[in-house]
């Protein structure tokens, strides 16, 4: 999967660096060019390629200080969507979601765009969201507000360490097919407030992707968050 650059494109932080509507249209619409060149490049039989237009959070993704109504995430967001629909994207994936009503305003605006769309939680220490609400609750919310509207779930930005307690029962966990975990076992208010970067182990968090496999074995998209780079993705892929 080749997720695009596109993470902070939408129009709040657009606007906080200067960007007018048409400038954040051209570069989403660049963003997603530059992942079908890649895929031209690298595609073959045997490796097909998905392109996924990556959509964040209009707050922060942490500890949002606003948080918007569904209605509200849906019309926001629907900016970024629709000019992924013009573009030769095959889904899109909403990371670092702290709260549901904003995933359940993506999930919306996806589906009226007629896009295949995932929706990946982060999680704190305790394995809950930013919001305090537990991830089963969580996906439950937002399958039951949208139809089942996201393709699937994923985990970000905590180290397997912060969330593996959490998926010891239920069907709601074959909901989840990716993780993108962090290297790091630090909270995310000891990583903003580090000076240095925590790469963690490459190794130790291979193993701890492998292990979840019997938790979650509909896995099947694996990435990294905070701390991460080539050498944990390698070591996930040899694992």
């Amino acid at each position: 999967m080749l997720e695009s650059p596109t993470w902070r494109a939408s129009p709040r932080w657009a606007a906080e660096i200067g960007y007018t509507a048409e400038e954040l249209d051209s570069m989403n619409g660049k963003s997603i060019a530059l992942m079908v060149r890649l895929r031209d490049e690298y595609e073959n039989g045997s490796t097909p390629i998905v392109i996924s237009g990556c959509v964040g959070p209009q707050d922060d993704g942490y500890n949002p200080a606003v948080k918007m109504s569904s209605a509200e995430a849906q019309a926001y967001h629907a900016t970024q969507i629709e000019t992924f629909v013009r573009s030769p994207v095959d889904m899109v994936t909403a990371i670092t979601m702290t709260y549901v009503d904003e995933a359940v305003g993506i999930t919306r605006a996806a589906q009226q765009a007629e896009l295949p769309v995932a929706i990946s939680f982060t999680l704190e220490t305790d394995g809950r969201l930013p919001s305090k609400q537990g991830l089963c609750e969580a996906i439950q919310e937002v399958d039951e507000e949208t139809n089942t509207g996201p393709v699937y779930y994923m985990i970000n930005c905590a180290h397997p360490t912060h969330f593996d307690s959490i998926l010891d029962d239920g069907p709601w966990r074959q909901r989840i097919r990716g993780l993108r975990a962090n290297a790091s076992r630090m909270s995310h208010a000891e990583l903003d407030e580090a000076t240095e970067l925590d790469e963690g182990d490459p190794d130790d968090l291979a193993t701890r992707y492998a292990g979840l496999r019997a938790k979650l074995p509909r896995l099947a998209v694996l990435g990294g968050c905070c701390g991460t780079d080539d050498r944990h993705v390698k070591a996930i892929r040899d694992v």
